[in-house]
């Protein structure tokens, strides 16, 4: 507003549409979102602008919010086998015709390229569209929903896209990576039994060493044995006659010698 004073200043309100969920700076006229929680597409403002003069003047104009929900579980994505540059130009003919095959609302959230270089993104032909349609009640349709209807309909899809593109259209809805598959119930067995095997000779193993310990004569008698015949015969206070008494523990004369 060109005027001075209170006739130029202006306050902005919204005054229809779906208000609950935004909100307008009446200074700066700013509109932000106060609750679009889980919501997604787009939303509807009417916005009015009103000086403060003594005869006010307003002017009022129509807002239109899209709210992007590629965090939504229900996104599903779309692969056409046409250069992104295309396909970001024709991105509005490309909901049109879904949303007429579908049947449901349906918006585009993203085009874009496995190909990062600008290069080969011109020159391959091949781009992905995450879609995500919503039913008459604005709720998302669930992912599997419009994977049935997507492939259902791909013939009557493929045909409004080839007048949208005036060439021939592939459109494909990828399959879900197969989970990998669970370890052989055999493979499993065998690797329990080893287990067990282990800790049962590391068991028998402890028990021993603590026998050993607790009764050291009974397990130490070989030893003593072997070192008795190494003396035997030198100085081996141990040592009988053929009598049966004890040797004399004096060294034999030739000892001596």
């Amino acid at each position: 507003d060109p005027d001075s004073g209170d006739n130029g200043r202006l306050l902005y309100s919204l005054v229809g549409g779906q208000t609950n969920e935004f909100d307008i700076n009446e200074n700066t006229g700013q509109i932000f979102t106060v609750s679009v929680a889980g919501k997604a597409g787009t939303f509807y403002l009417q916005v009015q602008a009103a000086d403060q003069g003594t005869r006010r003047l307003t002017a009022q104009t129509t807002v239109n919010v899209t709210v992007d929900s590629s965090s939504s579980s229900n996104v599903v994505m779309l692969v056409l086998n046409q250069k992104i540059s295309v396909v970001e130009r024709k991105s509005v003919e490309v909901q049109r015709v879904l949303e007429e095959k579908l049947g449901w609302n349906v918006y585009v959230l993203n085009i874009y390229s496995k190909e990062s270089d600008r290069n080969s993104r011109s020159s391959t032909d091949e781009t992905q569209v995450d879609i995500i349609a919503f039913d008459e009640a604005h709720q998302e349709v669930p992912a599997e929903d419009v994977k049935r209807s997507l492939r259902e309909q791909r013939a009557a899809i493929e045909l409004g896209l080839q007048e949208v593109f005036s060439a021939s259209v592939s459109a494909a809805v990828p399959e879900a990576p197969a989970a990998p598959a669970a370890p052989e119930p055999t493979a499993a067995i065998v690797l329990g039994v080893l287990l067990a095997a282990t800790f049962i000779a590391f068991l028998a193993y402890v028990l021993l060493h603590l026998k050993r310990k607790r009764y050291p004569g009974k397990y130490g008698k070989q030893d003593l044995v072997k070192k008795v015949d190494v003396i035997e015969g030198i100085d081996n206070p141990w040592a009988d006659d053929k009598n049966g008494s004890l040797k004399c523990l004096e060294k034999p004369e030739h000892m001596n010698n």
